[in-house]
């Protein structure tokens, strides 16, 4: 039978890209966005490279404005903003651009996702951002 050949190689495969998915998955753990005592606004510098996002998070209120500001070295660097509990983005950088200002519509942890496009990915392109976080 050719079964027991191809699932040979899938589960090959498999053992193959795992390491690869979990340090990906690792490399994605949240960072808290925090403001100090008095603050409102927040400057976050970093960097990415190839397929390695950074992602942050800010819990604010809803009705409260959210800007966010990246400047990056790297023209296919973008944001993404999703609400709590949504599964599309509120705001895609790489459709609107690097600057976001909004009223957020519910409370709760706003995810920002720092990526690279998949072009600069690919090439193992690197980004250095600074990420500026208002929420009013």
């Amino acid at each position: 039978m050719k079964v027991k050949p191809i699932l040979a190689v899938a589960l090959l495969c498999g053992a193959y890209l795992a390491p690869a998915t979990l340090q990906a998955q690792a490399a994605a753990k949240p960072v808290a966005i925090q403001f100090a005592k008095g603050a409102s606004s927040k400057v976050i510098k970093g960097s990415i490279r190839g397929d390695q996002g950074r992602l942050y998070t800010i819990n604010i209120k809803a009705g409260q404005t959210l800007k966010v500001k990246m400047v990056t070295s790297n023209g296919s660097s973008y944001f993404n903003i999703t609400a709590p509990g949504a599964q599309q983005a509120l705001f895609i950088g790489s459709t609107e651009g690097n600057s976001y200002s909004g009223v957020v519509p519910s409370s709760g942890n706003y995810t920002i996702d720092v990526y690279l496009m998949r072009n600069a990915a690919r090439r193992n392109e690197t980004a250095n951002y600074t990420l500026t976080v208002s929420a009013t």
